[in-house]
């Protein structure tokens, strides 16, 4: 129905959601406004109430957005490169005891497995070792429940007593309490573990307050889903795509025998960056999958463009899945075809909001290029290990999810390759 939109009314189309009027910004020009249109205008947190009793009171989309912005702001030493190098060994070590377990030959749920991956990744890098330990101790059955919490009745009712908010509700309270746990062990022990955890334990608002374990509970979690949800639909994408096109799989598979054929060359940091064929296949993956189809904004004063009006109380959006699929601005859209983001085409580079899976503005992802390295790290090792075959065509999109992605079954059968592995 966007489309169709887009394809007849041009870059602004107003439709009504029930009772809810709604204008869809669509095309870089268009994706530009919407970006940079100021807090009082466009509005985030009255749209996002839905994940308040997910990540809890008083951080995220439940305060001011100056105090979102310093609680954020407090993860920003926590993802510059020295950490990013640290993160890259322990993606490495959790994708090759993934590959470990799968022994010689199988098949496996694609989403499932790398939903299971990317929360031992997640939990590992972000949140620290001992949330990493007790995985199977109730924390991954617990954060499972809350993402159930994130579907399209709380969308509209948060608060409705219905079986999955009651288990999102009883597994946030578990998850605080195991969280409470941990950070009165390391203020017990004096332990000071280089994590997310305790960069916010030593974090100070700017009036001199420390954050309340609560506080950093959500903040965590805001952290995590951000970090795992959508990365785990993105590789399962990424996946199903290269599966599907031979030609760029073998790129990928030159590619990392040209970086990891080298004596002594291990995955790190460096090596990853290197990867450029293996990033444009994640980036196509990204622009034909977004895992967010839409991100919404609620109009608080009347906002112009292109000789238009959108009124205040409407719920502006901007979508991925419509935008990535523009003729102009993207050649053959429907084709996957990573070469699309090398020179000379370089597709994405036509415009800043050219590519917005991430999103924009004072609202982009902060851990963009983390969900790349994952990405990357998660494949290069696969690839490696194994040969996959799927043996139906590409899932199409699961649209009753709120991160999209395919629909069940999604199966693909793996046998372990027989040439000798890069990495020991």
């Amino acid at each position: 129905m966007m489309r169709r939109g887009w394809r007849e009314q041009g870059e602004l189309v107003r439709f009504r959601l029930g009772p809810r009027e709604c204008v869809l910004f669509t095309g870089p020009e268009a994706h530009d406004a919407y970006f940079r249109a100021p807090e009082d205008q466009l509005d985030a947190k009255a749209v996002y109430q839905f994940t308040v009793p997910i990540f809890g009171r008083g951080v995220a989309y439940d305060v001011a957005p100056e105090i979102m912005s310093e609680q954020l702001g407090f993860l920003v030493p926590a993802l510059r490169e020295t950490a990013m190098h640290r993160f890259a060994r322990i993606m490495f070590e959790e994708t090759k005891q993934f590959a470990d377990a799968l022994g010689e030959e199988g098949e496996i749920d694609l989403p499932a497995a790398m939903n299971a991956l990317t929360v031992n990744i997640a939990s590992h890098c972000l949140i620290g070792e001992e949330i990493r330990d007790q995985l199977d101790a109730g924390f991954a059955e617990a954060y499972r429940d809350l993402q159930k919490g994130i579907n399209a009745l709380g969308f509209f009712l948060p608060r409705l007593p219905v079986p999955s908010h009651r288990s999102r509700d009883r597994a946030r309270r578990k998850v605080a309490e195991l969280f409470s746990r941990i950070m009165a062990g390391r203020r017990l022990s004096g332990a000071e573990p280089d994590d997310f955890m305790q960069t916010l334990l030593r974090a100070r608002y700017k009036d001199g307050r420390a954050l309340s374990d609560d506080e950093i509970t959500g903040i965590l979690l805001t952290v995590l889903f951000a970090g795992q949800h959508t990365s785990a639909v993105l590789a399962t994408w990424t996946g199903l795509e290269l599966l599907n096109a031979p030609a760029s799989l073998a790129q990928v598979r030159d590619e990392m025998q040209n970086v990891y054929r080298a004596p002594g060359a291990t995955m790190n940091f460096e090596t990853l960056k290197r990867q450029a064929a293996l990033e444009r296949a994640i980036r196509e993956n990204e622009r034909l999958h977004p895992p967010l189809i839409l991100l919404i904004r609620k109009v608080l004063k009347p906002m112009r463009y292109g000789g238009h009006v959108v009124p205040a109380g409407a719920l502006a959006m901007v979508s991925p899945a419509v935008s990535h699929r523009l003729p102009h601005v993207f050649a053959n859209p429907e084709r996957f075809a990573p070469d699309r983001f090398a020179p000379p085409a370089a597709e994405d580079k036509q415009h800043h909001y050219a590519l917005i899976g991430f999103g924009g503005g004072k609202h982009r992802c902060m851990g963009k290029h983390f969900a790349y390295m994952q990405l990357k790290a998660i494949w290069t090792l696969l690839l490696d290990r194994f040969d996959f075959r799927l043996d139906a065509a590409i899932p199409a999109p699961n649209y009753g999810s709120w991160v999209t992605g395919p629909r069940a079954p999604c199966r693909v059968r793996y046998r372990r390759r027989p040439e000798a592995s890069l990495f020991q």
